[in-house]
């Protein structure tokens, strides 16, 4: 598998991300072959906003750009939407998966538009050219494996959950039109910028460049509604710049375990369980405890045990999120907290035998975001941020306030959380039960580890490297050691098909998404802005990096943000530098400030709850779903084994009995009816108690969804859950028209006529290249008629007239033929396979 088609499988978008993804760049597409057509008439049938309605309704960008229905039932002050809308009821969509990430500041495109800062060659800033990306990774960023300069405070687990928590809070799909319009360019091989194209070029002397003049690199698909979607109207104060998509959910809220559409959270749960389960892998087991269930398409492309055969194939983990295979060190951090939602469910259920499985599940679902949020804030923010920082930009929580919007920024999402890129160290250790180097599993580089789940399984499971990354220090980010080479030079290195650079594509993707400048965010953030080498060295301690960016980009406004911020000294008791440590603030407040059901919001949890849930902690979660029995009482700090790790028997968890409820409602109107393909969950409004039901993805509802418990009993008659009919879909097609639209019970399935085939996306067909089975078919059929009209045709010549027969001759009767005649009849020799034939007539 090529690096990039293995990145690209990590990055593909879930189902609804890539409808919309395809939508956008349909609607893209259809106004840019329009813009010439409409200039080049001066008299219009149509007015702008009737045709890009019309534009949008066609591509199948409308659904996207209504707002969304929100629930309106008891339900909606208890459970947050998987999708995270309508959490904000005055703005249903701020936070929500697929919706555009937030702009903090307006966009730099070269164009104002959509071409990002060195699309094209000869533009300049600030009478200077951009240096290429990979020049900037090479003179400045990368730093050898060697050159590691370990950190005495953390260990490398907090690596590991920054990259977890960066996961929960933002995915940009990359772009799905894999060939430039009207020209079929595939980016993968072209290494010109058009359309989603804009490839990294290296240098012939470059590591990576194996013949090649570029790196292949897809822009991030575009938000419905924005890009060049106006500029056919000619109308510049209408323009609205390229946003990006944001393919999760922007809160602290889990998505890593649960996914963040509907369809994602049904392939997760085990809707057989009574107990709200989440699936687990059903042919692999840690010490009998669980796994990750594989993903669904097979062969997935993740490496495999080069000593093992194909009857052995271990295939891509399963999460909430498509990235979680990457390197096995995030992939452990997903496997503990589907281990810790069972646990609580199992537990839950316990305490609770009346509640359904979908009120173990919402409720289990529920304590396992808490506690994302309190890990990250309480116990990890503090620490990357520094505590002058903290105060300033957090504070205490003060409650809910409707009025901020919690999504993701922009610039949080592609520069500063991507600051953990540069704590990355290039070696993953892993220990035995005494916290010591255990032979029979070596160390290893990261390249090693790269999609690579097969390592987890069959060599030693989850304790020896959740040993590793709580017992060893996390690489401390240095400015002249930003980055090893195991991600500058060996980023997915699965084959002999080159490899990728992380740093690169970090600059790439900033310029990529209209990024402004890193002097523009210091300003945003009421920090001064800095003009001259003397400026950047009050700001960047290591005189020899401030010169080399001085050198390359000429002018400080030029910098790329994420260079800048890494570049930072670090402020006290911090591990960022002021502008990051800003941006990083500003965003955690808003995820907080913003999410109606942040775990302090007085309605979410009860005060003796929220009491138990502060005692909880990541190092709880490590002793109650492993084998590991010693940990550091904060798993963020680095100690040495045994003086600073204490036994689980006195690590605090949570008392769940708080949760345990009485079963009033039972008493009255009994237990609510199960309905197929379908659940409830019970809820109490104005002193009445009601149950919500809902059904499973790809089901809809018929009947009434609450019934409420009253003196002669349930209200109404439990609804039932019938089948969606996908294909009848007008709006939003589930299959492209190039495909047939088969329903499915619960689903639906896209079929190709042959010789084409599903693409990647599972709904549009293309041409394999193939010759068409029916037509194979003909070509053996007609050879076949030939050949036997052949033969036919042969015995007819061979058997001319009525009777007639052939003898074969020796060579003594051969010679008295000739003179001789048989009375009545005329006779001759016929030649056949090199046999004389005496034939008569």
């Amino acid at each position: 598998i090529a690096p990039a088609l293995l990145l690209a499988f990590s990055k593909f978008p879930e189902q609804e991300s890539l409808d919309i993804s395809q939508a956008s760049e349909g609607m893209e597409t259809s106004t840019q072959v329009l813009e010439k057509k409409v200039h080049q008439k001066q008299k219009r049938s149509l007015r702008p906003t009737d045709l890009l309605s019309m534009i949008a309704n066609i591509s199948g960008c409308l659904p996207y750009m209504l707002p969304p229905k929100c629930p309106n039932n008891c339900l909606a002050n208890k459970y947050r939407l998987i999708t995270g809308a309508c959490n904000n009821r005055e703005h249903p969509r701020w936070g929500a998966s697929n919706t555009a990430l937030a702009r903090w500041l307006p966009p730099a495109y070269e164009d104002g538009i959509s071409q990002p800062k060195g699309w094209n060659p000869n533009f300049f800033f600030n009478r200077s050219q951009l240096p290429l990306v990979r020049e900037v990774t090479r003179k400045i960023i990368h730093a050898s494996n060697e050159a590691v300069t370990e950190d005495n405070l953390y260990s490398d687990i907090i690596m590991v959950w920054g990259q977890y928590i960066s996961h929960d809070i933002s995915f940009t799909p990359q772009s799905t039109n894999r060939a430039a319009f009207l020209r079929g360019v595939e980016c993968k091989t072209t290494c010109e910028n058009q359309k989603s194209c804009f490839p990294i070029k290296v240098f012939a002397n470059d590591t990576l460049s194996t013949g090649r003049e570029c790196m292949p690199f897809y822009r991030s698909s575009p938000a419905c509604g924005t890009g060049a979607h106006s500029i056919l109207f000619g109308n510049l104060s209408a323009l609205k710049p390229r946003e990006q998509i944001n393919g999760l959910t922007s809160f602290l809220d889990a998505s890593t375990v649960y996914g963040s559409t509907p369809a994602v959270e049904n392939r997760l749960r085990n809707f057989t369980s009574k107990e709200g389960l989440l699936r687990t892998n059903v042919r692999y087991y840690d010490n009998d405890r669980e796994y990750l269930p594989f993903v669904d398409q097979v062969p997935s492309p993740c490496a495999q045990d080069p000593n093992s055969d194909e009857a052995e194939r271990i295939e891509c983990f399963m999460a909430g999120d498509s990235r979680s295979s990457e390197v096995i060190s995030l992939t452990a951090m997903h496997t503990l907290w589907l281990r810790e939602h069972n646990r609580l469910a199992k537990a839950l259920k316990k305490l609770n035998r009346h509640w359904s499985s979908e009120t173990v599940y919402q409720e289990a679902r529920k304590i396992v975001g808490a506690l994302h949020q309190i890990i990250t804030l309480r116990d990890y923010v503090p620490k990357i941020i520094g505590p002058e920082a903290f105060n300033q930009y957090l504070g205490l929580y003060k409650g809910y306030d409707h009025r901020i919007n919690p999504t993701a920024s922009n610039v949080f999402s592609t520069a500063a959380f991507r600051f953990g890129h540069a704590t990355i160290h290039p070696i993953i250790r892993r220990l035995n039960a005494q916290y010591q180097d255990d032979p029979d599993l070596p160390s290893l580089h990261m390249h090693e580890v790269f999609f690579s789940p097969w390592r987890l399984i069959k060599e030693g499971g989850l304790d020896p490297l959740l040993r590793g990354i709580l017992a060893k220090s996390a690489k401390l980010l240095m400015q002249d050691q930003m980055m090893n080479e195991e991600l500058t030079e060996r980023l997915v290195v699965l084959s002999n098909n080159g490899s990728l650079d992380l740093a690169s594509l970090d600059l790439q993707r900033g310029r990529d998404h209209g990024l402004p400048g890193y002097n523009d965010w210091r300003e945003f953030c009421g920090l001064p802005r800095l003009e001259t080498q003397i400026d950047l060295n009050t700001v960047i301690a290591n005189r020899k990096v401030a010169e080399k960016i001085m050198e390359l980009y000429s002018n400080p406004n030029n910098i790329d943000v994420w260079l800048g911020g890494l570049a930072e000294n670090f402020l006290p008791g911090a591990r960022t530098g002021p502008l990051f440590a800003c941006i990083i603030g500003k965003q955690m407040k808003a995820l907080r400030e913003g999410d109606r059901f942040w775990w302090e919001n007085s309605h979410v949890f009860t005060e003796t709850q929220r009491h138990e849930l502060r005692k909880h902690s990541l190092s709880r979660i490590i002793c109650d779903n492993t084998g590991l029995s010693e940990v550091p009482p904060d798993a963020f700090q680095f100690g040495k084994f045994p003086q600073d790790f204490e036994s689980c028997d006195n690590i605090p968890g949570i008392n769940l009995e708080v949760w345990q409820e009485s079963n009033q409602q039972e008493e009255t109107c009994g237990f609510p009816k199960r309905v197929a393909n379908g659940n409830f969950v019970n809820c109490s409004e104005f002193g009445k108690s009601m149950v919500i039901y809902s059904c499973q993805h790809g089901y809809q509802l018929q009947g009434e969804e609450q019934l409420t418990c009253t003196s002669r009993g349930w209200n109404f008659q439990p609804p039932v859950c019938i089948d969606i009919n996908e294909c009848e879909s007008q709006i939003n097609p589930s299959c492209h028209t190039s495909a047939k639209c088969i329903n499915t019970i619960g689903s639906y399935q896209c079929a190709c006529t042959d010789p084409y085939e599903l693409a990647e996306d599972g709904r549009t067909c293309l041409d394999s290249g193939r010759i068409p089975k029916g037509s194979l078919i003909s070509i053996i059929l007609g050879v076949t008629m030939v050949s036997g009209l052949a033969v036919l045709s042969w015995i007819v010549i061979c058997r001319w007239g009525g009777d007639r027969r052939a003898v074969s001759l020796s060579p003594y009767q051969q010679g008295s033929l000739k003179g001789q005649e048989p009375l009545g009849r005329v006779c001759g020799v016929l030649t056949v396979g090199g046999e004389l034939y005496k034939h008569c007539k």
